[in-house]
């Protein structure tokens, strides 16, 4: 069964974008095989917010062959063909997802889709890339309310640049 994998670059101060959503803060340590790393997925799960901004932002021939789902009340599949959105996340939409062929799913962006993957224990990693940057203000990594999470430690690593990649296992 393929995993979901929350990777996510985070500001010592616990945000995941700047106030307007800005990503201009994120250390590119060329340490980072950034190549090897996409390659670990081939779907990538996120909310209507990081959609709109961050896939916007990156073009549709850098995702070719990436199947990109998107969980939003507000979009219409109908209006986003090269998408699949998912209007209720549930335990029973997930579970069908991870059973079909593929590598590993990206929960990709903003920390409220993480809270709410969380909540219906549908996150199997937490992998934080913490940059050395004090944003002051943003959009949080685990935005509140939310229920007590045990995690694991299973790997990490120091770069030069002073980012720290840490990677969790959640347990249940």
């Amino acid at each position: 069964m393929r995993k979901i994998r929350y990777a996510v670059a985070m500001s010592l101060d616990g945000y995941v974008a700047g106030p307007n959503g800005e990503a201009d803060w994120i250390v590119m340590d060329p340490e980072i095989n950034f190549s090897e790393l996409w390659a670990q997925f081939d779907t990538l799960l996120m909310g209507r917010r990081t959609y709109e901004t961050a896939i916007a932002g990156l073009g549709k021939t850098f995702l070719k062959g990436t199947k990109i789902i998107v969980v939003s009340r507000e979009l219409r599949q109908s209006d986003h063909p090269e998408i699949t959105i998912i209007n209720e996340l549930n335990r029973d939409c997930i579970q069908t997802l991870r059973s079909q062929n593929g590598k590993d799913i990206w929960l990709f962006g903003g920390g409220r889709l993480f809270r709410s993957m969380l909540e219906i224990q549908e996150v199997d990693t937490v992998e934080v890339s913490v940059v050395p940057v004090l944003l002051g203000g943003g959009v949080s990594f685990l935005p509140p309310p939310t229920q007590q999470t045990r995690l694991r430690l299973s790997g990490h690593k120091a770069y030069g640049s002073g980012l720290v990649s840490l990677t969790y296992d959640v347990q249940r």
